[in-house]
């Protein structure tokens, strides 16, 4: 669609530097369209303070702030947990964020009657792939406008001062200006400092951390906790019933104040680029080491092994926007059959950042005391003679074919 067909945009609006500004510059720039802000709540919690009146004060017709928190952690967060699924040490918590807000977006959209879905993503991230994959996945003919692939502005602190001539309020300044993305499961910070990968991380410095401390800011002394697992699904902590929602926001507060969960990694983005970013995944880290513990006495040797090895697909699905297709929705099922069994109770031990294994039942165990223990047992150790017979017999016909053409 034409520029001048365009008269009604439905923007993806998290209040955050980009899209603050790309209000105004929608409207002097798509002959003043109609501009309708959607902010999907995935956790963000004081960051959704004031959008509605900001979008409107910047030009915005409406805005719409919808609880999404619900659906991002039962459809999206617990189905990739149950995989397994970590890119690169990353726990892919902006990655799964982006095709939930993505599709509500779509939702809004349609019901608007819009003409075009506008996103902050800059053309060097993987954010504008996963939005705009999901765009297609739901409305294949809808225009999609990206600002950061058209405009002039070239960096962060063009951005500010583009702000400061157009009179958007923000919450941070030029000193303050870390690129951050933040939900239920992560906080994640890129740019400044970051971006020497010389530079250590200030973990100590007030205000850098904002889910946790640095772990030699933990309390000397250890906290335990009990997670309870149906079926590959957070049930309890502590013995108290608990939504797989409200687990993670109480392991948020466990973890953070125990230093967990904090990553510095330069990871793979899907344009090409190597990119550096701090993570702060408390919660998430917790409920994926507990996991791991219990998959490890509830599946089988080979289940396990396929399962680890399909992980890295599916995380690479993930991180690569394609969360709504064929080859995703295979694996989840997969998924879903490998976890009828994992099914019990995990304590871990929280020490300045560590979790130490304290502990795994349930009533699905594979682990046999009685076989496994180096007492007495019914275990007849003389079939592992012919046991290893035939499992070497490939090197034994192999040794004896060497051997005679040597003569």
């Amino acid at each position: 669609m034409s520029k001048e067909g365009i008269k009604k945009v439905v923007l993806a609006y998290s209040g955050g530097l980009d899209t603050s500004i790309i209000i105004p510059w929608l409207k002097e720039n798509y002959n003043n369209c109609e501009v309708i802000a959607v902010s999907g709540n995935v956790g963000q919690a004081d960051e959704l303070e004031g959008l509605e009146e900001k979008a409107i004060k910047t030009g915005a017709s409406k805005c719409y702030v919808l609880d999404l928190t619900d659906d991002y952690v039962d459809n999206y967060i617990i189905p990739t947990m149950k995989a397994g699924a970590v890119y690169e040490e990353y726990l892919l918590g902006t990655s799964h964020a982006r095709p939930c807000i993505a599709k509500a977006l779509v939702d809004i959209a349609i019901k608007e009657g819009a003409d075009a879905i506008c996103h902050g993503c800059t053309g060097k991230g993987n954010d504008q792939v996963r939005f705009e994959l999901t765009i297609k996945r739901f409305a294949p003919e809808m225009t999609i406008i990206a600002p950061w692939r058209e405009w002039d502005i070239k960096s962060r602190e063009e951005e500010i001062e583009y702000a400061e001539a157009h009179n958007v309020p923000l919450k941070i300044n030029r000193e303050t200006n870390y690129s951050k993305d933040k939900n239920l499961w992560h906080l994640s910070h890129e740019g400044m400092d970051l971006e020497d990968t010389g530079n250590e991380p200030m973990y100590e410095k007030p205000g850098f951390l904002e889910m946790g401390v640095s772990p030699i800011m933990a309390p000397d002394a250890p906290t335990y906790i009990e997670l309870e697992f149906e079926q590959g699904i957070p049930v309890a902590l502590d013995g108290k019933k608990m939504s797989a929602k409200e687990i993670i926001l109480a392991l948020n507060e466990l973890g953070g104040k125990n230093g967990i969960g904090i990553i510095d990694i330069v990871e793979n983005r899907l344009v090409g680029m190597k990119c550096r970013g701090v993570y702060e995944t408390p919660g998430g880290a917790i409920l994926y080491k507990a996991h791991s513990v219990l998959e490890s006495i509830c599946l089988d040797k080979y289940t396990l092994h396929e399962k680890q090895r399909l992980s890295v697909t599916f995380a690479e699905l993930v991180y690569n926007g394609q969360w709504f297709t064929t080859l995703r929705e295979s694996l989840s099922a997969f998924v879903d059959k490998t976890q009828e069994t994992v099914t019990g109770k995990v304590r871990l031990k929280l020490y300045k950042g560590n979790m130490i294994n304290a502990g795994v039942w349930s009533p699905y165990t594979l682990y046999s005391e009685e076989i496994a223990t180096f007492g007495e047992s019914d275990y007849n150790q003389k079939d592992a003679e012919g046991f290893i017979n035939l499992f070497g017999l490939p090197l034994t016909v192999q040794a004896m074919v060497d051997k005679r053409n040597k003569k």
